[in-house]
């Protein structure tokens, strides 16, 4: 499976990309805030019920939809604000259906029991590919198409369409190349920003002789450790080379593969460097690994931790303040340029209905991102949504460098791929980077073993 929008993208342009999210967050390093990551005076943007709806819902009383997502906590909580908003301005009543990953096994299992959901959230592109391949999912039709093609720069819509028929909508984002650090692990250390990979490591060992460990891994989930070998391999790499491996036109036994893979070992290689070391790392899933950099004060049990825009949810579970207590770089350069990955979550039609259509124009709509952007932990790319429905200027810049990239960004590598390959657990490129991280000297062993999957998963 490979994604649709072949653009390449320019070293020229990706370096504006990155120069631009830098500069807005490194600007934004200095702001305070509370504990949802405020910072800043917001109008009162958090309900799609309290200005004029921008898009017409046509009356859906009775008619039952059920929607499918892995959402759990704040995520799942949050989207249900957005259904109940659906339910209020058409009458329907919908149902989140909590899904296991991969969501694809489990779409099926409902499939073949006859009660598919009406919409399914799809976190890969990938997994879209899939849907439509075993001709489960229902193209937009006329109303989605319009709200979609209105409010979504072409890469966007590409991404969610399937030999140029739209099937999905992009209705969450994420900025995946960002590292969020503990301020005052950082001042009592005398640690500075990093801008380049040599750099970071050497912050990491200035913190480390503080007597913090520096780094926070979750390792626990897979998908954690995709997104540290993405961000290296296309900030060494570059564009096309990544272009290549996301499809599988080149093999993971390339040497661009093995530099990039020598290069994280540089932090994987050294347990001292990482919270619990790796064994500790592969235990620790995701949340905890960044609840616990912000909390225990001064002495954390990790200094910095490495994940996307959606990490101020899990920092607003802390005391710590967004701004203050949290603070963020942009994932260092290990190349000539800094890495600018996304990732998303897109709604796909598994039904017929009337109100699986209309739950899909709503989600395109900026009616529907606004209320989940007020909530925090969300970017939408959606580039109708006003920016001050964000709760914070942190999140407010991160969504501004989101939409003026327009289409020229590079999608999760692993969320392109055949879920089989790129997106389940204890299979594929998770289980191969977590063996990685447990033993990163053998790289020609992670590499053929990275190859021998994505081959049987591409068929190639």
């Amino acid at each position: 499976m490979r994604i649709t929008r072949t653009r390449t993208r320019t070293t020229r342009s990706r370096a504006a990309i990155g120069l631009a999210a830098a500069a807005a967050l490194l600007a934004l390093t200095g702001c305070g805030g509370d504990n949802d990551g405020g910072g800043g005076s917001t109008p009162d943007s958090t309900s799609g019920s309290d200005s004029a709806p921008t898009v017409r819902l046509p009356k859906l009383n009775g008619e039952k939809i059920e929607v499918a997502a892995v959402w759990t906590g704040p995520e799942q909580e949050n989207f249900t604000k957005v259904l109940k908003e659906f339910e209020k301005r058409t009458g329907a009543t919908v149902t989140f259906v909590p899904a296991q990953d991969p969501i694809v096994n489990f779409l099926g299992t409902k499939i073949a029991g006859g009660s598919p959901p009406d919409v399914a959230m799809l976190p890969q592109v990938g997994a879209i590919k899939e849907t439509v391949a075993k001709k489960w999912a229902k193209p937009l039709g006329p109303e989605a198409k319009a709200e979609l093609a209105k409010n979504y720069a072409k890469g966007w819509q590409d991404l969610g369409s399937v030999d140029g028929t739209p099937y999905g909508v992009y209705f969450k984002a994420a900025s995946k190349s960002l590292i969020w650090y503990n301020n005052a692990v950082f001042e009592n250390a005398g640690a500075t920003e990093p801008k380049t990979w040599k750099e970071f490591l050497t912050t990491a060992e200035t913190i480390s002789a503080s007597g913090v460990t520096p780094v926070s891994v979750g390792g626990a989930d897979g998908w954690t450790l995709t997104d540290w070998f993405e961000n290296v391999y296309l900030s060494q790499a570059g564009p096309e080379k990544y272009d290549q491996l996301a499809k599988h036109e080149i093999k993971w036994t390339d040497p661009s593969v093995t530099q990039a893979l020598t290069t994280l070992g540089e932090l994987f290689g050294k347990p001292a460097l990482i919270a619990g070391g790796a064994d500790g790392a592969l235990q620790t899933e995701f949340p905890a690994s960044v609840t616990q950099t912000f909390t225990g004060g001064d002495q954390p049990k990790g200094a910095m931790v490495f994940e996307g825009d959606f990490v101020t949810v899990n920092i607003a579970q802390t005391e710590a303040k967004i701004g203050t207590d949290a603070k963020v770089f942009p994932f260092p350069a290990v190349g000539a340029e800094p890495p600018v990955v996304t990732g998303g979550d897109a709604a796909v039609a598994l039904t017929d209905s009337k109100g699986a259509q209309a739950l899909l124009t709503f989600l395109a709509s900026p009616d529907a991102a606004k209320i989940w952007a007020g909530s925090g932990g969300f970017i939408s790319p959606n580039k109708s949504l006003d920016v001050a429905a964000y709760p914070n200027d942190i999140q407010r810049d991160i969504a501004k460098a989101l939409i003026a990239a327009g289409d020229d960004f590079r999608f999760d590598m692993s969320d392109q791929m055949p879920q089989s390959f790129g997106g389940t657990p204890g299979k594929g490129e998770w289980k191969a980077l977590q063996d990685f991280l447990k033993n990163p000297k053998d790289i020609a062993g992670t590499q053929a073993r990275l190859e021998a999957d994505a081959a049987k998963a591409y068929g190639n």
